[in-house]
C-alpha cells in the first residue's frame, strides 16, 4: 500500500501518521470485521466505543486534527484517510468517518469558541458522534439533492427558535450526541446545533439499506417543536447554505479518500486471490479475463488517487473548489464502482460472500454513488458550468 501511494508533496508528518494508521488499521481494525457486532444497520455502539479507545491508545484517533485544534492540509488528510479507510471499519475506529469528519470541519471553521467546547471537543475526543439533518423525507417532497425544496421550518420565539419538519436518510441518528439540524426561516436556511438524545427529536425508524458501516444506519426522523436557545444556531440566520458549502467540498473528497483506501484494499484480496486460486490447469491471473480486470482496476484506482490528490491542492489554495470536487466525486465514485465490481468478478462465487469485505466494498460504494450528490446531479451542475462559460464568452 504505502509504495503505491502518491507521495509527493507530503509532508513528513503526513507520511508518519500515514504510515500509523495504516498499520493500526491493518493490525488491529482488520480482525473487527467479524465481529458480531457488526450488525444490518452498522456496528453496534459498543463496538465503535472500543474501536475508537484502541485507536487512541495508539495515537491515531482523529488524526486529521492537530493538537491545537488546527487541522491537516487537504493533500495531508487524503494521505491519512486513504489509509484509514483500508478497512470499512477503519474511519470509525480512527474518527475519520462521515458524518463525523466533515461536522467537525464544518463546527471548526464556523462555530463560536462556546459551541466549539460544548460540541466540537467531545466529538474530537471521541466521546461523542454525530449526525447531519437536512435531507427529508422524498415522498413528501422535502429536500434532497435539490437543498432549495427544505420543508423542516424554524421560528423565531423571544430568543429562542422553534424547529418542526421530518428527516430521512439521516446517518448515525441513532445514538449520536450532536446533530447539526438545518431548517428553513423566513430570512432563509438555518443551523443549529442541538445536544441528543432530545425529546422533540423522535427516531421513527432506522431505514434498511444496501450499506451497513456506519452506526446508527440511516434514520427517519420527526422534529416537533424542537425549541433552541439563539445562541445554538450556528453562525447567523438565513446563511445556512452557505455554511453548507464550507462543509460541501471537502466532505465529497473525504469520501472519496476514505473509499479509495476501501477500493484498494479489495484489489489487494481479490488479486491474492487471483494468484492463488486455479482453473483449467493454471492461476486465474494468468487467465487474460482475470488478469486484465485487475489490470483495469489498477489504472483506475491510480487515476482516481490522482484526481483526489488534484482536488486538494485545489482546496488547499483557499478555493471553495464546487466545481474541481464535483468531477472528482463523479470520477472517483465511477471509477471505484467498476473496481469493487471487477473484484467480485474476478473472486467468483466467493466475491460474493461475506467471508472477505469484497461483498461489502461493493455495496458501499454502490451507495457512494449517491452519497453527497448522486453522479448524474453533478455532471447536470457541471454542463449549467459549461453553458455559463460558454455565454459569458460569446457575448455580443
Amino acid at each position: 500500500m504505502s509504495a503505491q501511494m502518491e507521495r509527493a508533496g507530503l509532508s513528513d508528518r503526513a507520511l508518519m501518521l500515514a504510515d500509523k494508521v495504516e498499520a493500526f488499521v491493518r493490525e488491529t481494525v482488520v480482525p473487527y470485521e467479524k465481529d458480531p457486532r457488526m450488525g444490518f444497520h452498522g456496528p453496534s455502539d459498543e463496538m465503535a466505543t472500543e474501536l475508537k479507545d484502541l485507536a487512541r491508545k495508539a495515537g491515531v484517533l482523529t488524526p486529521h486534527i492537530l493538537e491545537d485544534g488546527d487541522h491537516l492540509t487537504q493533500r495531508e488528510t487524503a494521505a491519512v484517510l486513504i489509509r484509514s479507510g483500508l478497512s470499512i471499519l477503519g474511519p470509525l475506529a480512527c474518527n475519520t468517518a462521515a458524518p463525523d469528519e466533515g461536522n467537525m470541519f464544518l463546527i471548526g471553521k464556523v462555530g463560536s469558541p462556546e459551541m466549539k467546547e460544548r460540541f466540537l471537543d467531545p466529538m474530537i475526543a471521541g466521546h461523542k458522534r454525530s449526525a447531519f439533518f437536512m435531507t427529508e423525507p422524498a415522498e413528501e417532497g422535502g429536500a434532497g439533492s435539490d437543498p432549495m425544496m427544505m420543508q423542516t421550518t424554524c421560528v423565531q420565539d423571544g430568543n429562542h427558535w422553534v424547529i418542526n419538519g421530518r428527516k430521512a436518510y439521516i446517518t448515525g441518528a441513532e445514538g449520536a450526541g450532536v446533530g447539526i439540524v438545518m431548517a428553513k426561516a423566513e430570512e432563509g436556511a438555518c443551523m443549529f446545533l442541538v445536544d441528543l438524545p432530545d425529546p422533540a427529536i423522535r427516531i421513527e425508524r432506522v431505514m434498511d439499506t444496501i450499506d451497513n458501516s456506519m452506526p446508527g444506519g440511516h434514520a427517519v426522523v420527526s422534529i416537533d417543536n424542537l425549541r433552541l436557545p439563539a445562541d445554538q444556531m450556528l453562525g447567523e440566520p438565513g446563511e445556512g447554505f452557505r455554511y453548507a458549502q464550507v462543509r460541501l467540498s471537502p466532505a465529497r473528497l473525504s469520501h472519496c479518500m476514505r473509499w479509495l483506501g476501501a477500493c484498494i484494499r479489495a484489489q489487494e484480496i481479490a488479486s491474492d486471490y487471483a494468484n492463488r486460486r486455479m482453473a483449467f490447469g493454471k492461476h486465474l491471473i494468468d487467465h487474460e479475463g482475470v488478469g486484465f480486470m485487475l489490470a483495469e482496476n489498477m489504472m483506475d484506482l491510480k487515476q482516481a488517487e490522482l484526481m483526489t490528490y488534484w482536488c486538494a491542492d485545489v482546496l488547499d489554495t483557499g478555493a471553495r473548489g464546487t466545481t474541481e470536487s464535483s468531477m472528482t466525486k463523479v470520477a472517483v465514485s465511477e471509477a471505484l464502482m467498476r473496481v469493487a465490481d471487477r473484484a467480485v468478478q474476478c473472486m467468483g462465487g466467493q466475491g460474493v460472500t461475506a467471508d472477505t469485505m469484497v461483498e461489502q466494498v461493493f455495496r458501499e460504494v454502490r451507495a457512494f454513488r449517491i452519497y453527497d450528490g448522486p453522479t448524474e446531479v453533478h455532471k447536470w451542475s457541471l454542463a449549467k458550468k459549461i453553458k455559463r462559460d460558454w455565454s459569458r464568452q460569446n457575448v455580443s
